[in-house]
């Protein structure tokens, strides 16, 4: 087959030998340096328009417009319509549900007038008195708001839409759109009815609506309850010197409402979409396209179905695995949809994207596909809620349709089986498998420690009020008992610079980490952050960072989607079935910037680079020795000493992106070098902050 494959596909740069299967010796994967066939694959311009079987708008030349193809759904046995993604309409919401909590009294129409009346008069006084700080202020308002939620809850978004354009605290537009019932505004009266607002739940609340309210809650004591000590001599398993393949995809936010030709540089929201307006820096605004959005994608956009299945079709070359000879199976960790505006967003148009992705994945990818949720999969965006919420009522089963598709999806592709599925329907989309090969993988729903989740602010004191470090727990404890090596996976990261997770959450995951690792936990896997980054976790809660202390090692997968200023990117790993240890990880990119004057061709993907190759002699470290914690640890003690090795690290966390900023100082080498060692909010928010992200400038100061 491959054979045929280079016969035909003239573009390749050839290394070496044919990989023969996707499990290679461990001999090879030190000595080869290679994992597939080529290093550099450049793309076919042509679409492959046999990965769907019939299309609404059939893909054409590479000066045509996106594919739309049509999308049935095999497990609701609907066929989504054109007009759900038709780039050339404005999309509109769904008819999703839309639910409040039970008010306690039915209230006339007079009464709820006085209760609106009331409540917006004291708030106005609240905000214009001086005697006052500002969290006194927003826990005072909530207060008032939380009476109306409970007793005219469906009346609540109208006020918060009104406060909010009266405020200036966002523009009218915003205001309209974030508070609106069918958006934000009815799960804000549910958050409201059921907060403790003058308690932690108001801080955090206040914290989310700005920073400037009330200041940033630290770590609320709370002790994860295991059922077991840890073992005194826990034993780590022999390694089998088998090594399989294991492809690890992130954050592809497939943007089906693409438009190729839109203005790619937009002022805010979605870019490349036919609502996408274009601006200067320099001059006004003109008429006109000023930068028209790429066949394959841009930086500043999500990606279109040509670099979805481009990034795909180069799977196979640069990794040496297929339909035919796959890995040993894939991991996903999260995002499928794409970042979509709440007022143009809905549960179909998820369903549909989520069996568009996994279709494609299907065509290319051979083996089980493992995938978390991500905080993009749901409606709206970054809200589940806890069952808990009103005793697994209305409330709290309200994201279940989402959980009861995408896992009815997993097992309808052989991925799970139906004890599985039925465990994803009731921990939120996680679930645990073990693996023909014994390594067994547990993904949890980390909206729920995710700190744009407002349903995650309830019982903030509790950071297992929605059962799922319970659920992480037990499954870890039977793992144990049973001899069993497990994989985590989850989308957000607890730790790097300390502003993706909440830090009650993130703190209970640190101590479920250190509990069951390094015995147990193998590897944990996130994605998210659309960059390039590690994690370690240490011995005590990270208080001692050393090599020795060092337990285990998150990796937190590139992005195949551009936004923002990133490249396209994936992994691939090479994993001992014996200990399931990571021995080498490669990582593949395209360089976004070169799809514009794209022609003849399609994109080229190539290797990045290979960890063990970048980073190894730098600490001398054994071709026989993982890429462990400890690994990871003495790369961050070589980039103290090296800078140059800080630049790699800085290059490669953005995939090679000329956008990236640079990291030559030696406030930007101490930030990357705490964030690196920091698994937990706590530890990230320790470290000196504005070098986190390669999207944009830095704006960390030198000291």
């Amino acid at each position: 087959m491959f054979l045929i494959f280079l016969l035909f596909v003239p573009s390749l740069t050839l290394l070496g030998p044919v990989a023969s299967g996707a499990t290679v010796s461990s001999a090879q994967s030190v000595t080869d340096g290679i994992p597939g066939l080529v290093s550099a694959f450049t793309v076919p311009a042509a679409f492959p328009t046999s990965v769907f079987q019939d299309y609404y708008v059939t893909p054409g030349p590479t000066t045509d417009s996106q594919p739309q193809p049509v999308i049935f759904d095999p497990v609701s046995n609907v066929t989504f319509p054109f007009n759900l993604t038709n780039p050339d309409r404005k999309p509109t919401h769904g008819l999703d549900p839309v639910l409040f909590p039970s008010a306690p009294a039915n209230l006339t129409l007079e009464e709820i007038r006085a209760l609106l009346y009331d409540a917006t008069t004291s708030i106005r006084d609240i905000v214009e008195t001086n005697t006052s700080d500002n969290c006194s202020k927003c826990v005072a308002s909530l207060l008032i708001g939380q009476t109306v939620a409970r007793f005219a809850p469906t009346w609540l978004p109208a006020a918060l839409i009104s406060l909010c354009k009266e405020t200036g605290f966002q523009e009218a537009a915003v205001c309209d759109e974030i508070y609106q019932a069918t958006t934000y505004g009815a799960p804000w009266a549910q958050v409201l009815s059921h907060a403790n607002v003058s308690g932690l739940d108001g801080q955090y609340i206040c914290t989310f609506l700005s920073p400037t309210f009330c200041p940033e809650p630290g770590v609320v004591p709370f002790k994860v309850q295991f059922p077991k000590p840890k073992p005194n001599e826990a034993k780590m398993p022999a390694r089998s010197g088998e090594i399989v393949k294991v492809l690890h995809l992130s954050d592809l936010h497939l943007d089906t409402r693409y438009k190729t030709g839109s203005e790619a540089n937009c002022t805010a929201g979605v870019c490349c979409r036919v609502s996408s307006t274009q601006f200067s820096k320099i001059h006004p605004a003109q008429p006109g396209i000023i930068e028209p959005a790429p066949l394959f994608g841009s930086y500043k956009c999500d990606s279109p179905y040509y670099l979805a299945l481009a990034a795909l079709q180069s799977v196979a070359p640069l990794t040496g695995v297929e339909i035919r000879d796959p890995p040993a199976f894939t991991l996903y960790t999260g995002d499928l949809v794409a970042h979509e505006p709440e007022g143009t967003n809905g549960r179909e148009y998820v369903q549909a994207t989520e069996v568009a992705v996994w279709e494609i994945f299907k065509a290319y990818i051979g083996g089980p596909i493992y995938a978390a949720l991500g905080n993009h999969d749901s409606v709206p965006t970054n809200l589940e809620s806890p069952h808990s919420i009103d005793q697994n009522g209305p409330l709290g089963q309200q994201f279940s349709w989402h959980y009861d598709h995408i896992s009815k999806l997993w097992e309808h592709y052989g991925w799970i089986d139906n004890t599985s599925r039925n465990q994803a329907f009731v921990h939120y989309g996680g679930y645990s498998v073990v693996h023909p090969l014994g390594l067994k993988i547990i993904t949890i729903n980390t909206d729920f420690y995710y700190r744009t989740n407002i349903f995650a602010f309830l019982h903030a004191d509790n950071p297992d009020y929605s059962g799922i470090f319970s659920f992480l727990v037990d499954e870890l404890q039977k793992a144990e008992d049973q001899g069993q090596r497990v994989w985590i996976v989850g989308h957000v990261p607890t730790g790097w610079q300390g502003l993706n997770a909440l830090p009650g959450g993130s703190d209970a995951f640190y101590q479920t980490i250190e509990r069951y690792s390094p015995h147990v936990i193998a590897n944990v896997f996130f994605g998210h952050t659309h960059e390039d980054q590690i994690s370690i976790y240490y011995r005590n809660n990270g208080t001692s960072q050393s090599a020795t202390d060092a337990l285990t090692t998150a990796w937190i997968g590139p992005s195949l989607t551009p936004l923002t200023n990133l490249n396209s990117g994936y992994r691939l790993y090479e994993v001992d079935t014996g200990t399931w240890e990571v021995f080498e990880a490669y990582t593949f990119y395209s360089d976004i910037s070169s799809f514009p004057v794209l022609n003849d061709t399609g994109p080229v993907f190539e290797l990045e680079y290979s960890t063990r190759e970048a980073y190894g002699p730098a600490i001398s470290w054994p071709g026989d020795e993982p890429l462990n914690a400890t690994f990871w640890h003495r790369v961050t003690e070589a980039m103290e000493k090296d800078r140059g090795l800080v630049s790699l690290f800085n290059t490669y966390q953005g995939k090679s992106s000329i956008r990236s900023p640079n990291c030559t100082s030696d406030a930007c080498a101490t930030a990357k070098i705490c964030y690196t060692r920091s698994g937990s909010t706590e530890l990230g928010r320790a470290c000196p902050q504005g070098f986190g992200s390669v999207q944009s400038r830095y704006t960390g100061v030198n000291f």
